[in-house]
């Protein structure tokens, strides 16, 4: 496995209190795509994470064919609108340089879009999280299997409370299998009644588990896959609310790591300027990896 201790060590500390520091998801894309030891399956990891930028302009362009797209992905406008048009064909042959799940997207959104209780950014997704469970290796399948149980699992709860099939609103869902930590917390995050808070606090467990799964080796394909999922969470939220959004992130996250247990084995490598690297509430099977 490569190991990117130049890229790295570059870059600047993704910090909680000064989240406007962070650097561009577009500049480290273009960083990453220039290095000369960036390529093969790492490469496939970085460009896997991207897909998920296709997947939220590809929702962006069905519903209106000449919106801007602001998500940083794979493949320009002109590029997704092809693929677009080639699914649609009556004899189709799907564009090649997409993943089957996107033409297959594009075929049941306009089958199905007018249907009550149709939510296409959430199809899609689940798709995406899918996809990647099937494609990626190491932190993004691990990754990917979170977030699809976090979603399931807050679907699922909204079913509950609403009375709703659970089956027909989620993918391939068990409760059984899903941690108990982790189900307490989504349970106390479903009855938070605040949109924004919720959707903090699903970034802070989801930024935790990073954290946890990048302790030992930090300059991997996986850490430098984690820099980008923390840079992403970071852009998003200074950009929704520039103050307030960035102090209730922190906060959140502070609070999740005061109240998570950390294993004596981690508290002897911990940077005294950092605090304690908490392991996280959320402890992810790691058979899923």
């Amino acid at each position: 496995m490569a190991n990117y201790y130049c890229i790295l060590s570059g870059l600047p500390d993704l910090r909680l209190d000064t989240p406007e520091m962070a650097p561009s998801i577009s500049s480290l894309r273009e960083q990453i795509l220039e290095m000369d030891d960036m390529k093969g399956s790492d490469l496939r990891m970085v460009k896997l994470f991207f897909l998920m930028g296709d997947c939220r302009n590809l929702i962006i362009l069905l519903e209106n064919n000449l919106a801007q797209l602001p998500y940083i992905g794979n493949w320009n406008k002109q590029e997704l609108q092809e693929m677009i048009a080639d699914a649609l064909e009556d004899e189709f042959e799907d564009d090649k340089r997409f993943p089957p799940f996107m033409a297959n997207f594009v075929r049941e959104y306009y089958e199905r879009k007018q249907e009550p209780g149709y939510f296409p950014e959430d199809r899609l997704m689940v798709r995406y999280w899918h996809f990647l469970k099937n494609e990626g290796k190491g932190l993004v399948k691990g990754w990917a299997a979170l977030s699809l149980d976090i979603a399931n699992t807050l679907t699922a709860l909204i079913c509950e409370q609403q009375g709703w099939p659970v089956e027909q609103y989620t993918y391939e869902y068990d409760a059984t299998l899903i941690d108990g930590a982790l189900l307490a917390q989504l349970r106390e995050i479903a009855s938070d009644t605040d949109p924004v808070q919720k959707e903090q606090r699903i970034d802070a467990l989801k930024w935790l588990w990073a954290e946890e799964e990048t302790f030992f080796d930090p300059f991997d394909i996986n850490a430098l896959y984690a820099y980008l999922l923390k840079a992403e969470m970071l852009e998003r939220w200074v950009k929704l609310d520039p103050q307030q959004g960035k102090e209730q992130f922190r906060q959140i996250i502070e609070g999740l790591r005061k109240e998570a247990t950390v294993p004596a084995e981690f508290t002897a490598h911990m940077p005294k300027e950092e605090g304690i690297y908490a392991k996280s509430a959320n402890a992810y099977n790691k058979n899923e990896k």
